[in-house]
């Protein structure tokens, strides 16, 4: 069956280094891969790469079809795991029906979609001209599809794997930025009596800051300038560090402030705490809080911030939006426009807070609108704001021929209509449509669940179902 050979070769990708920005052992992979099964392969400068499969036996006259993919992954971990993503393997277990990876992300988001390429093009199956094309960095701002010189591939029908819902076809996505910023700071002497506390906000869920936005999850991130912000008076902030990857949602937190009442932060602190948990009861319950007096009360070398200069920065911060920004008019239940408040980190050393957000929208007057308002509101606390990383969103075209042969091959294969959809995350689709004007493109894939999170997992029985799908639309693709 192809799944089992999606899955062994998935097994394999889950060995090998693949950090957006660093997919050079993905890139050697795929290329000796080609070698090995005698297939035509070439790669760009930046590493994007195509494999490509001559037509079978009374296929020669069918169009091409082009196969895509990306090479990297997120690479998330737990606070406290010891896992080094350039050179340690994947650890996971299959369990209930899944493929999970614990205390990282698995990498199915977009492994699954290379393995299932590398599984036809060494498969015997009737098929026509196949394409498959690999682009890298596409979690960090979609470098590879950017980068791409026309002419790269050359077919006009392209389905993307990068999807994560079985049973639905997506036609459309959301374009996007990357918004950045930098605090500079002063210092002052500790207050008189005072001593630190740590404060930390744990195991929230995260998730993908596209398909998980309007799931209601906790941005700690956010919960933490919302306690600080209220508390302003009566402590001061030595460093805030929380927040990963711009496109997930923010589970960890800590700061270290200095107080002449420890006792009393703690107190609040857990307090807020309790409040937080029963506000997200249902969404993200398992939510902790922790507050505690370092043992090494010395005065070490980090300071804390300057008081008015403090209050500029956390009120900026606790001001800069996050979330659903606004719903479609046309679709029913689909995010039009949200932004990600991703990562606040403090370098101490240059006295310097860093701070990564990302915006989405299927109207690019949205995305910018939403831009201007971030930058504004980080702007306001004297930062220096920088966008970065923008890309198009694709438009949904309902009158699409491979839209209807993938509709058909479903209906025939499982009798039931799948959902056409379009998604609030971004994918390559957009920049491609910017490239190649006449392709006609479609996305499906298996289900994933909690993508660009610790316990990122792979539903195995909508494999089974994917593959069967994607073997049918390939055979019979005119």
């Amino acid at each position: 069956m192809l799944t089992n050979r999606i899955l062994d070769i998935f097994k394999v990708i889950t060995t090998i280094p693949r950090e957006s920005g660093h997919e050079e052992a993905m890139t050697a992979f795929l290329m000796d891969w080609a070698t090995e099964h005698n297939l035509k392969a070439h790669r760009d400068a930046i590493g994007n790469v195509c494999i490509e499969k001559e037509a079978s036996a009374g296929k020669e006259n069918l169009p091409t079809l082009v196969l895509q993919s990306h090479q990297d992954m997120v690479c998330e971990k737990n606070e406290g795991v010891m896992h080094d993503f350039s050179k340690d393997p994947i650890s996971y277990e299959i369990q209930d029906g899944w493929m999970i990876a614990k205390d990282t992300t698995l990498g199915a988001d977009d492994g699954i979609g290379i393995a299932a390429s590398l599984a036809l093009l060494e498969s015997e199956l009737p098929c026509p001209k196949l394409e498959c094309v690999f682009t890298i960095a596409e979690e960090t701002g979609m470098d590879g599809a950017m980068a791409m010189e026309p002419g790269f591939f050359s077919g006009k029908t392209l389905i993307n794997l990068d999807s994560e819902d079985e049973g639905q076809m997506f036609i459309g996505c959301a374009g996007g930025v990357t918004t950045e910023a930098d605090y500079t700071y002063t210092t002052e002497e500790f207050a008189e009596g005072s001593s630190k506390v740590k404060l930390s906000i744990g195991n929230a869920l995260g998730g993908h800051s596209g398909d998980d936005i309007n799931k209601g999850r906790a941005n700690t991130v956010m919960l933490m300038l919302r306690f600080l912000y209220e508390h302003l008076d009566n402590l001061q902030i030595l460093k805030i560090n929380g927040g990963g990857k711009h496109n997930a949602i923010a589970r960890e937190c800590t700061a270290v402030v200095a107080s002449a009442e420890p006792q009393q932060i703690i107190s609040a602190f857990r307090a807020f705490g309790e409040d937080v948990r029963k506000e997200f009861r249902c969404s993200d319950p398992d939510i902790c809080f922790e507050a505690k007096q370092p043992q090494c009360q010395c005065n070490c070398q980090t300071k804390p911030i300057e008081r008015q200069q403090a209050r500029k920065i956390v009120s900026s911060l606790f001001a800069c939006p996050h979330g659903v920004i606004s719903m479609s008019q046309d679709i029913k239940d689909f995010v039009e426009t949200s932004t990600n408040l991703a990562s606040v980190k403090t370098d101490t050393e240059n006295c310097c807070i860093h701070v990564c957000t990302s915006q989405r929208s299927s109207t690019s007057s949205e995305c910018e609108m939403i831009a201007a308002k971030v930058e504004a509101a980080l702007s306001l606390g004297g930062a220096e704001v920088r966008h970065l990383s923008s890309y198009p969103g694709w438009k949904p075209n309902v009158d699409s021929p491979i839209l209807k042969h993938c509709v058909e091959s479903y209906e025939r294969l499982f009798g039931c209509k799948p959902l056409v959809l379009a998604i609030h995350a971004g994918l390559e689709c957009g920049l491609f449509l910017e490239k190649f004007p006449e392709l006609d493109m479609i996305s499906f894939g298996p289900t994933l669940r909690g993508v660009h999170a610790p316990g990122e997992k792979l539903d195995l029985a909508s494999l089974d179902k994917f593959a069967l799908h994607l073997e049918d639309v390939v055979v019979n693709f005119k």
